[in-house]
């Protein structure tokens, strides 16, 4: 059934056991893949719908109720889907968007499909919405992981406790798996096919219909796959000869910027740490460690972790140490809405806080300052997981991603070692405004962002 496929069978898994049959066309339900190349699921689709021939129909449902999104994020989405719709279309793929339940809105054009194919969610409801359609679809359905370098259950099969446990079950599979997917074209259209569909050609008229949370606004950052790659290949020009030495220095921009793309699935990592491999280097050692190691880290993370949300589902030995410090004194204490408008009494939090308001995006390496800071200023550790995962969510582009999930995780302990007992923190590792400025000059940052948003 899949002959001819380029793409890797272990990214390939039948998800019921109904039968391929008759149909109008094969219908590929995007959802995390949001992008018409270098796109595994679409690729099976086409190979599927040549085999039988037959034209390929993708369909997309946006939901207003996307847990914890809000304008800021549709607007970078929908304005990438505007792309995915022009590029399908030119290679006569007959791409339908909906609003609705995304479950729903793909079941419905199940019905005259021979076969579903969908790209692979690993948040708890990205993963009971493709349960329900494997149940639900009257034909073969199948999901293809094309979001990650590696298929998570080969990766690893448990959750692994750091990134060297990963790093060694990953390292001798990359020669199999880092390469460039050889594009498939439709050799029936699907563009004569009556579907009804949202015209996305003008994304602020769909989103002015509809009714999401808009309480964050848009960041002035193009979205969509050329705009992933533009700034990709500015990053292997411009900053990765140096990212090994330069990464951490928030006053110097030395980092991809990448991550709104990879959460948006705009971009393959594939192609990126492809793309990157081939330049080669310190710099690009160092950069496949964080966009592979790190980030299926992540993945590993929330895939095998049923409380990967939750201040429970942080190692034992950091939940206990944090609980045993939780009465300690603390040098100040803050409501959520003064942290929400950057109004602690510390500088460099506040420019962190402020980064993320204006941009959806706080330097990686102040965003690990950031998140630790509400260790010091909550009422105990519990409530300083909630807060720091609220505001990373709510206002950061690339948040309610696996990496959003490890990353706060990691402030507290997760990934990490026992570090010498201290107060507040335990035997969490600490991050203080003193060390940052030893390590790096901060004036430059603190002037960009100093100044607070209205």
């Amino acid at each position: 059934m899949f002959r001819g496929n380029p793409v890797e069978p272990e990214r390939i898994r039948a998800v019921n056991r109904r039968p391929f049959r008759p149909g109008r066309y094969v219908l590929y339900w995007m959802q995390a893949s949001q992008r018409a190349e270098w796109n595994p699921a679409l690729t099976t689709a086409v190979s599927l719908a040549n085999a039988q021939n037959l034209p390929v129909v993708t369909v997309f449902g946006l939901t207003p109720k996307y847990p914890e999104a809000n304008l800021r994020h549709y607007w970078f989405m929908v304005n990438g889907l505007r792309e995915v719709q022009e590029k399908l279309t030119d290679r006569r793929i007959h791409f339908v968007a909906r609003v609705g339940d995304p479950p729903e809105v793909a079941l419905a054009l199940a019905q005259d499909a021979a076969a579903v194919v969908m790209d692979v969610g690993y948040l708890r409801h990205q993963r009971a919405w493709r349960t329900e359609v494997a149940e639900r679809a009257p034909c073969l359905a199948v999901e293809v992981e094309g979001d990650v370098v590696i298929p998570v259950h080969l990766a690893y099969p448990r959750e692994a406790w750091n990134a060297l446990a990963l790093r060694r079950r990953i390292s001798p599979l990359l020669d199999r798996f880092l390469r460039p997917l050889a594009e498939l074209e439709p050799e029936k259209t699907a563009l004569g096919l009556d579907l009804e569909s949202l015209d996305l050609r003008e994304p602020a008229a769909v989103l002015a219909e509809l009714p999401v949370d808009r309480a964050v606004p848009p960041v002035e950052l193009p979205a969509g796959t050329e705009a992933a790659r533009a700034r990709l290949a500015e990053f292997l020009e411009k900053q990765l000869p140096r990212y090994h030495e330069e990464r951490n220095n928030p006053a110097l921009g030395g980092t991809s910027g990448l991550s709104p793309y990879l959460h948006f699935g705009q971009i393959s990592p594939v192609e990126v740490a492809w793309r990157t491999a081939q330049v080669g280097g310190p710099g690009a050692s160092a950069f496949l460690e964080e966009l592979i190691v790190r980030r299926e880290l992540a993945v590993n993370f929330v895939f095998y972790n049923p409380n990967c949300d939750w201040f429970s589902g942080l190692p034992v030995w950091a939940k206990e140490t944090l609980k045993k410090h939780a009465a300690d004194p603390r040098p100040a204490k803050y409501s959520l809405e003064e942290l929400e408008l950057a109004r602690a009494h510390d500088p460099l939090w506040n420019a962190a806080q402020n980064e993320l308001l204006r941009t959806g995006r706080i330097h990686g390496y102040m965003r690990m300052y950031w998140g630790k800071q509400f260790i010091l200023w909550t009422n105990d550790p519990e409530e300083a997981f909630r807060y720091a995962l609220y505001l990373n969510n709510k206002y950061a582009l690339d948040g309610r991603d696996p990496a959003s999930y490890a990353g706060v995780g990691w402030c507290f302990g997760l990934h990490d070692r026992p570090f010498p007992e201290r107060p507040i923190f335990g035997r969490v590792r600490p991050m203080t405004g003193a060390g940052l400025r030893r390590k790096f000059s901060m004036d430059a940052y603190l002037a960009r962002w100093k100044k607070e948003t209205p």
